[in-house]
């Protein structure tokens, strides 16, 4: 006599969602005050770098003078690394002598309360 084997599969009938997207982190991109580097050259590498205007340019440069640190742009991770990159290789302040390398700039996470 042949013995029959049943074998059963479970089967998985629970219910999948889809995971929820997550928005990318912002970051904002800080430069720090520092005795230098001039108006100008600030003004210079927010011009260049974030494309900002003569005045808005003067306004953060306002900040980094006066408060010791300017928010830039706040930014997806990875452009905010790269401005980051770009601020530092923007190198030191041709119009002094003592401006030995970059400004400092650090990326801090911002909130994001846009829907």
């Amino acid at each position: 006599m042949s013995e029959t084997v049943l074998t059963q599969t479970a089967t998985d009938t629970a219910t999948r969602t889809r995971p929820e997207t997550q928005r990318p982190s912002m970051w904002h991109v800080v430069v720090m005050d520092d005795d230098e580097h001039t108006y100008d050259y600030v003004m210079e590498l927010l011009t260049n770098v974030f494309g900002h205007t003569q005045e808005k340019a003067f306004s953060i440069a306002e900040a980094i003078d006066f408060e010791g640190r300017g928010v830039c742009a706040t930014l997806h991770l990875e452009l905010a690394e790269l401005k980051r990159e770009q601020i530092t290789g923007f190198g030191a302040d041709p119009r002094l002598d003592e401006s030995a390398g970059p400004m400092s700039a650090r990326l801090e996470p911002a909130d994001y309360d846009a829907d």
